[in-house]
């Protein structure tokens, strides 16, 4: 029997990484080959993202870019499940699959290859839950914990698309872990849209009420050996009592990553975000009492609309003096039906461009010093694959600096945990290390 050819494109976030993962497993060995996306093949399986109109615009171009024109494409994930009709549109895609629909992917697929017409699923609720994770040629695996969002920022079209606050149970959550780390992944990203609501809708029969503290406390009980990594977390759900137990975790690393959106407690109120500077500083500072070298990354939207030249300085003022390790810049991008929508003061592109790099710049210059200060200093990295015999292999400390020996003998580093001596920092701002003996 000639197998079908079918390859996957995640865009987004790295709860899109775990779903797609767990929707490519549905595709059996034993009737399809999975091959590259850039390959030529029968089936394409493109995983969306909507949270800028830039993500969107993006789906169009990886449509384009299949190898076969005669394939079956089919697009899932946050876009197709907002807007179904306008995803369906795109010349090149077939199939479209909204929340629930695209774990159902394979009966979707066997009942519409033949009618060769544009097709897009009901798209009914999203109040499901479908555990997922990601496992393959990584080294390490995204652990998807919890979805959807009960928060309400005006900027935000996420809670449309994912849906109510809800959770996986901690018994699964446990039983992923422990077959994960079995299997040979070294670390696990723990992810969802918003991981400090944990606890709430929790899925399957077990349905006793947990908090986030519950889970991290649950999981650094695992005897299996392997490191545990946070995906982003909200500064108010970050209770003091969990970078405490973080702090002294045999699993958990040092590596945090809290939104702040703005520097500006007047723009905070306009996001509807639920903290003010006041405590996100505060929580910064909790953590460098209690882990100096941990790694502290955060989010920064510029040029949301009434952010003035003043509230603009303040952000950057504050960040400025606040000791985090880098920031990932984001240009506001207005989105359909969201509150921020409808504010008129809107900032223009020049501006925002300009506020954009102004930042980056900023960033760089922050990362660049925390990397500094890890000279001389013994690490453990996870090394990876070395995919094209280059002069270096490449990696990621417990605090989450990208590194690199060497790779003689990289056969030997691959997929494992090793400890090493940062020795110097090069043009490009990755660590240059030596393995300890």
């Amino acid at each position: 029997m000639l197998k079908k050819k079918v390859a996957f494109y995640t865009m987004g976030c790295k709860l899109n990484y775990a779903e797609t993962s767990t929707i490519a497993r549905k595709f059996s060995n034993l009737y399809y080959q999975h091959v590259p996306f850039k390959s030529y093949a029968d089936i394409y399986v493109i995983n969306s993202c909507s949270v800028t109109r830039n993500a969107e615009i993006e789906l169009k171009h990886i449509v384009r870019t299949v190898k076969n024109s005669k394939a079956f494409v089919v697009a899932i994930g946050c876009y197709a499940q907002l807007n179904p009709q306008e995803v369906s549109s795109i010349i090149g895609v077939d199939l479209v699959l909204g929340y629930e629909e695209k774990f159902k992917i394979i009966d979707y697929i066997n009942r519409e290859w033949f009618l060769k017409k544009k097709y897009y699923a009901k798209i009914t609720s999203k109040k499901t839950y479908f555990p997922s994770f990601s496992v393959g040629d990584r080294t390490r695996s995204f652990l998807k914990i919890q979805d959807g969002c009960d928060y309400k920022c005006s900027y935000c079209i996420i809670p449309m698309s994912r849906g109510v606050s809800r959770s996986d149970s901690i018994e699964n959550i446990l039983k992923n872990i422990r077959f994960l780390f079995k299997k040979g992944v070294k670390e696990i990203v723990l992810t969802g849209i918003n991981i400090g609501d944990y606890g709430k809708n929790v899925y399957g029969e077990n349905r006793q009420l947990y908090t986030f503290f519950d889970l991290i406390q649950a999981i650094d009980q695992i005897q299996e050996k392997g490191r545990i990594r946070l995906s982003s977390i909200e500064p108010n759900l970050l209770k003091n009592e969990c970078i405490e137990f973080l702090s002294k975790s045999k699993h958990f690393v040092p590596h945090f990553h809290i939104p702040l959106q703005s520097g500006s407690n007047d723009i905070l109120v306009k996001m509807h975000r639920r903290y003010k500077l006041e405590l996100y500083k505060e929580k910064i500072k909790k953590i460098r009492d209690l882990m100096p070298d941990a790694y502290i990354g955060s989010d920064i939207i510029v040029g949301f609309p009434g952010e003035t030249h003043k509230h603009f300085l303040e952000t950057y003022h504050f960040l400025k003096k606040l000791e985090i390790s880098s920031l990932h810049i984001f240009t506001y991008s207005t989105r359909p039906n969201t509150k921020s929508s409808t504010i008129q003061e809107n900032v223009s592109k020049k501006i925002q461009w300009k506020r954009n790099q102004i930042l980056r710049v900023l960033s760089s210059k922050k990362y660049r010093f925390f990397c500094q200060k890890q000279i001389y200093t013994k690490k453990t990295v996870l090394f990876e694959k070395n995919h094209h015999n280059k002069e270096y292999l490449y990696g990621y400390t417990e605090n989450y600096i990208r590194t690199k020996i060497y790779s003689y003998n990289s056969s030997i580093y691959e997929n494992t945990l090793q400890d090493v001596l940062i020795t110097k920092i090069d043009k490009d701002g990755i660590m240059i290390a030596e393995p300890i003996k």
